[in-house]
């Protein structure tokens, strides 16, 4: 059997919850049971105070350590302990199949601006959110995963193939369900349903679900489990769906190196790098040639500079496909031009001193509206002056270390970490 100890201020709040359907039926037949425990309880002081002022100054208050601590440590068995907070990590279906293993359940329910962060130390709290939205306090967070586990406790809900078959069981959303009338409205339930046949039946939903989890949460695929058939299944209804890709939004502009950057020693470039100076190594023009047919991106560019010498890869003839001009003024009156909107520029530089940098999604999100210029540089550093003209700069795509990525793998990896497999 499942115990549930939740930590609350306010005790009554789940008291509806708990004499309702399932969960009362639960509760009378000993598969779960559930207490609440009133930190209050637990003060010191006449008024029973539980919050305090924070230390360093901001708005509202924070929870004291005392009365928390003191309820925690009355529980003979408090098991594995949950603190409902925005900042803890996200509640997964996988996660809530783990914790109906338990015998014992901590469920604390957070208030004002939260618990003071020594708990963190005294105790083996879990932070958990149930989304990424901010309540008013853990109460209606704490319900959703007592409600979520319990469910899954064998016996709770009669059928146990009804925890089996719905969203998230297999990192995919659960396919539509239909029932009596036949018809309605104008509208009739699927033939395949009503045919017999389980094997098409099988099929039919898990091609439903499939389309399902690709319209409204994509993010989930990394996670399934997709045979060869699932794939071909994706890619022909994303090709069936006719919405324009991103990559033909995206387009991407070569410019020449500055100066003062060809002139630097081994040893300087080498010193830069690791402070976050060059991002790549040598890209030419035949490489972003590869990469724009690769990705099926929108015309590339490659700056001149007004000068007549030859650019770097352009003598492979896959290079031709790539536009020359002058500046970068002109690739931005061409795509202006193009699609009467003017693009958002982007450099693929070092971390700039004080300017905000963009994520690959949020170039992702940004494109949906507006075409999109990347700018990168032919030994990976960029002019101050184009640096300049930039609506903004891209985040370094491997900012947590300091080692050097050869130019096209590291345009590559931002060219694939802002389309994805669906864009």
């Amino acid at each position: 059997m499942l115990h549930v100890h939740l930590l609350s201020l306010f005790p009554s709040f789940f008291a509806s919850a708990l004499q309702t359907g399932l969960m009362e039926r639960a509760l009378e037949n000993g598969l779960l049971a559930v207490d609440v425990t009133d930190p209050r309880d637990f003060t010191t002081d006449k008024h029973r105070h539980v919050d305090d002022r924070p230390y360093g100054g901001g708005p509202g208050m924070v929870l004291q350590p005392d009365p928390i601590a003191r309820a925690i440590r009355s529980l003979p068995s408090p098991g594995r302990i949950l603190c409902m907070a925005p900042s803890g990590r996200a509640a997964t279906q996988e996660l809530m199949r783990e914790l109906a293993k338990e015998e014992h359940l901590t469920i604390l329910c957070g208030r004002y601006e939260g618990f003071d962060g020594r708990l963190f130390d005294l105790f083996p709290l879990e932070p958990l959110a149930v989304g990424d939205i901010v309540l008013n306090g853990g109460e209606v967070a704490a319900l959703a995963v007592l409600e979520a586990v319990a469910r899954l406790v064998p016996g709770f809900m009669g059928k146990e193939e009804s925890g089996v078959e719905e969203s998230f069981s297999d990192s995919l959303l659960e396919y539509p369900h239909f029932t009596r009338p036949p018809v309605y409205e104008g509208l009739a339930v699927p033939d395949i349903l009503s045919g017999g046949n389980h094997a098409r039946i099988h099929v039919w939903r898990r091609q439903r679900s499939l389309e399902l989890t690709c319209q409204r949460r994509p993010d989930l695929l990394d996670k399934a489990q997709l045979t060869r058939d699932d794939a071909d299944h994706l890619a022909a209804f994303v090709q069936a769906e006719g919405s324009p890709s991103l990559a033909t939004r995206l387009h991407v502009c070569l410019a020449p190196s500055p100066k003062q950057y060809t002139r630097r020693t081994k040893k300087d470039a080498g010193a830069q790098a690791r402070g976050h100076g060059a991002v790549h190594g040598q890209l030419t023009q035949a490489d972003l040639a590869a990469l724009q047919n690769s990705f099926g991106l929108g015309a590339g560019y490659v700056l001149t500079g007004g000068q007549t010498d030859s650019v770097p890869g352009a003598e492979d003839p896959a290079a031709s496909s790539c536009v020359r001009c002058a500046d970068l003024a002109s690739v931005c009156d061409a795509l202006r031009t193009q699609y009467g909107a003017a693009p958002l520029v982007l450099a693929i530089t070092s971390w700039p001193k004080k300017d905000r940098t963009l994520s690959c999604a949020d170039v992702r999100t940004l494109a949906a509206a507006r075409p999109v210029l990347l700018v990168a540089g032919e030994q990976g550093q960029l002019d101050k002056d184009i640096v300049q003209a930039c609506d903004g700069v891209l985040r370094p795509v491997r900012f947590l270390t300091s080692r050097q990525l050869e130019g096209r793998m590291c345009l590559s990896l931002v060219l694939d970490r802002i389309l994805g497999d669906f864009c």
